[in-house]
């Protein structure tokens, strides 16, 4: 298969996709015919050109700059000048919103589907900017800004949020898992994006309530599903997460039916030359459908 580094005469892996020899070719010539674009306008034109839109309809914009930064970077083509230098996310202020309440008392069935409070396109910034408060302040990784498809909730009882979840795309290649589903390269290729990975869980800290965990998890991956269709126009077929074993069991996760399949290598998504040291996480499935595996492989 063509790697992530050169274009072959086979043509070339970019973001877990292969170019063909005329696509690279296609992008390549409308750059070379537009030097006078920006990048966001490219990105744009390509998209639009050569059909590449999201389940939903949306141009996969983002992603297509993702693919000409890489080419810019190789010499394959040659990019404007950004309009404004890259900047680091900004950190997100811990205000009183947040900060640590009473133990409350909630029992696992007075959490049901109602209580999930989406919080994507939900055209509520302050709402959004709470749910990214909470994630900085009590989860371990803090706040990543999502890229690509996303869903965020709030999971609420008796008016009081109690606990954050969000979904994303899934990772693009986890030995542990690809082995589960037995796919090929191609099929991996085409299939991925029926694979959503379980980004965040966050139950607040003086919510210790026994079984809540696996309850909310539970609701969540039924709920999952439906928003997805909602929003980006295809379900999911399989739910991914990866769980630190140095800080957590994944003991709701599995509780919740998850199904533990190795783990990772320790190596993040842009370790192309193998030398980081990233801690190995435990690697957990959760099928949305009885025959997943069979259809990622279809």
């Amino acid at each position: 298969m063509p790697s992530a580094g050169e274009p072959s005469e086979r043509g070339m892996r970019i973001r877990g996709r292969t170019f063909t020899p005329q696509e690279l070719l296609a992008i390549k010539a409308l750059v070379d015919a537009s030097p006078e674009e920006h990048r966001f306008a490219l990105s744009k034109r390509i998209c639009k050109s050569l059909g590449w839109h999201q389940p939903n309809g949306r141009l996969k914009d983002r992603s297509c700059r993702d693919v000409l930064a890489r080419l810019h970077d190789i010499g394959y083509l040659h990019l404007p000048a950004p309009r404004r230098a890259a900047v680091r996310r900004r950190p997100v202020p811990l205000t009183e919103r947040t900060a640590p309440r009473g133990a409350a008392v909630v029992r696992p069935l007075d959490v049901e589907q109602a209580c999930f409070s989406i919080v994507t396109g939900a055209s509520d910034p302050k709402r959004e900017m709470l749910w990214n408060e909470y994630v900085e302040r009590y989860h371990y990784l803090g706040y990543g800004v999502p890229l690509g498809a996303h869903v965020k909730y709030f999971v609420v009882v008796g008016g009081e949020p109690i606990a954050c979840l969000s979904f994303g795309g899934a990772a693009w290649r986890i030995e542990a898992r690809d082995r589960w589903i037995d796919w090929s390269e191609e099929r991996r290729e085409r299939n991925l994006r029926h694979v959503v990975n379980n980004t965040r869980f966050l139950i607040f800290p003086w919510i210790e309530v026994r079984n809540l965990a696996s309850r909310v998890l539970a609701l969540a991956a039924r709920r999952v599903t439906d928003d997805w269709l909602r929003l980006y126009a295809y379900r999911p077929l399989l739910l991914e997460t990866f769980v630190d074993p140095a800080r957590h069991a994944g003991t709701c996760y599995k509780a919740a039916n998850w199904l533990f399949v190795g783990y990772t290598k320790g190596r993040g998504r842009q370790d192309r030359h193998f030398k980081s040291d990233q801690p190995k996480k435990a690697v957990l499935l959760y099928p949305l459908v009885k025959d997943a595996s069979s259809l990622l492989r279809a």
